[in-house]
């Protein structure tokens, strides 16, 4: 092989290498602001004025109307002791567990690959930690059949659902 031939093997792919290089677009993609004040926060916004306003309300019309009042059934496990409990929420109303507050926000069954689940959309806040008191320890949906897909995690308590029902 001759010398001149290894230097045109090495222009041309040097050439290729640094042309590759110099001919790249470089874009700086930015995505539009978002207006932060008009975001809702994930927790639920407790308003006092508003709750007096309401249950003052719907005390009168549980009083007029028998209302359908569906509740989810919870097991309740207490990791230290060993101890599990049936813990029965009703949907908008809160129940404790040790120093857990729970707050079902809705409860159904949905049919997925011809099977019945029961799914809730659960809120939980830790009583003992006082930094934040709009903080939850768990917001989000928890299915009966498979409780892994959105665990709760808590170093002394666990959670399950078991089903929904309505009265």
């Amino acid at each position: 092989m001759k010398h001149g031939s290894n230097l045109l093997i090495w222009y041309f792919l040097l050439t290729f290498l640094f042309s590759g290089i110099t001919l790249a677009e470089e874009k700086i993609l930015s995505a539009p602001l978002i207006n932060l004040e008009k975001i809702q926060p994930s927790f639920e916004v407790l308003n006092e004025e508003n709750e007096s306003l309401t249950s003052n309300s719907s005390i009168k019309e549980k009083k007029n109307t028998k209302k359908i009042n569906a509740h989810a059934v919870l097991i309740g496990l207490d990791k230290i002791t060993a101890k599990s409990s049936k813990i029965q929420v009703n949907l908008d109303e809160i129940k404790k567990f040790g120093p857990l507050e729970i707050k079902i926000l809705k409860c159904g069954k949905v049919k997925v690959n011809n099977q019945l689940n029961d799914v809730a959309y659960m809120q939980v806040k830790d009583l003992t930690k006082n930094e934040n008191e709009k903080v939850y320890i768990f917001n989000g949906w928890t299915f009966s059949s498979d409780p892994n897909l959105t665990p709760f995690d808590h170093a002394i308590y666990d959670l399950q659902l078991l089903n929904c029902n309505k009265v």
